[in-house]
């Protein structure tokens, strides 16, 4: 199956930004595009609603500015997410904004609606569903989605706990659709290694929070460039859902992060709860794959960076492949 165009175009590189709560906004999204990548914000990071409007004008006319000035260089579409579980009360009025966009491509998470594919679909977008084992692939697909997004281990935010090799060979055993892989992707050869698998596109967050266009707090920044995976807490207590955040903030709220209870069986100290606390600001997200990054940068710069690990590792897998088979390799 080919791809949908919004997925065709001449990408510097094959990868998808992942929305990010608070980080992803109009200056990480259009630094992504203009870098030759699709990047993508929650719709939910527009606060009030009405800005959601101001940010979809900003983001294409931007794009469309910068594509003018540099007809050489390919401008990738973007992306926004939205998340479609009953719990949101603005998905009926983001939806209709979407629509007047023509928002290309339309990331839903937490529950499949066929209404919101077909709304979608209405003006040529596509719609993919992010999902975290294969039987949530078999039903979005079946109410309409074009395609998915597996999160796997050690992806940031609401992530799941299967292998990705795991989890893409599933899914590829009865699709061949669009399929993006989210899971510590955080250098050119586990792009490449995202591809190998079965993927289409690697599907990249945490990275990202290393830039100066993540809407982000410099401490935040920081502890992202200072830790590594195992400073990373998988925990469903702070959302209700299961998601990857680093120790630091954890405990620098006043958490113990060795000894989260479980939603419902909540004992933390009351001077933990009364910290002033809240997992969308002081308890920050990020994936697995931080270990990589060692210094502040632009997008620009970590794009290109990306470029070039990814370069390398397609000619180091071409020179061991010509020593193990001489003949097989031209």
């Amino acid at each position: 199956m080919s791809l949908p165009a919004a997925l065709q175009g001449s990408f510097r590189l094959p990868v998808m930004s992942a929305p990010m709560f608070l980080a992803s906004g109009p200056e990480l999204v259009k630094a992504q595009c203009q870098a030759g990548i699709i990047g993508s914000f929650p719709a939910l990071n527009a606060r009030p609603a009405a800005l959601l409007d101001d940010w979809l004008s900003e983001i294409a006319e931007d794009n469309a500015a910068f594509a003018r000035q540099h007809p050489d260089t390919s401008v990738a579409p973007f992306a926004v997410n939205q998340i479609v579980h009953r719990s949101n009360a603005r998905l009926e009025q983001d939806m209709e904004i979407i629509v007047k966009h023509k928002v290309p491509i339309v990331i839903t998470s937490l529950g499949a609606r066929p209404e919101v594919n077909e709304a979608v679909h209405s003006y040529g977008g596509i719609v993919l569903h992010d999902v975290i084992h294969n039987r949530f692939a078999h039903k979005a697909i079946e109410k309409g989605a074009d395609g998915l997004i597996a999160v796997a281990a050690g992806a940031g935010g609401h992530a799941g706990t299967q292998s990705p090799f795991a989890l893409v060979q599933e899914i590829r055993a009865w699709f061949d659709g669009p399929l993006m892989l989210s899971g510590a992707i955080a250098h050119g050869r586990s792009i490449l290694a995202a591809l190998a698998a079965g993927a289409d596109m690697a599907y990249i967050g945490s990275a990202f929070l290393s830039t100066a266009e993540a809407n982000i707090v410099p401490e935040y920044q920081q502890m992202v460039l200072d830790s590594s995976a195992s400073d990373v807490v998988y925990s469903n207590y702070f959302t209700g859902i299961h998601g990857n955040y680093l120790r630091g903030s954890i405990t620098s709220a006043g958490f113990d992060a060795d000894a989260l209870p479980a939603p419902e069986d909540d004992t933390t100290p009351t001077s933990a709860k009364t910290a002033g606390s809240k997992a969308w600001k002081d308890i920050w997200g990020s994936g697995q794959g931080i270990g990589s990054l060692k210094e502040a940068t632009t997008v620009s710069g970590l794009v290109e960076r990306f470029a070039t690990e990814y370069r390398d590792a397609i000619d180091q897998l071409n020179q061991q492949a010509r020593v193990a088979h001489p003949a097989s390799v031209n």
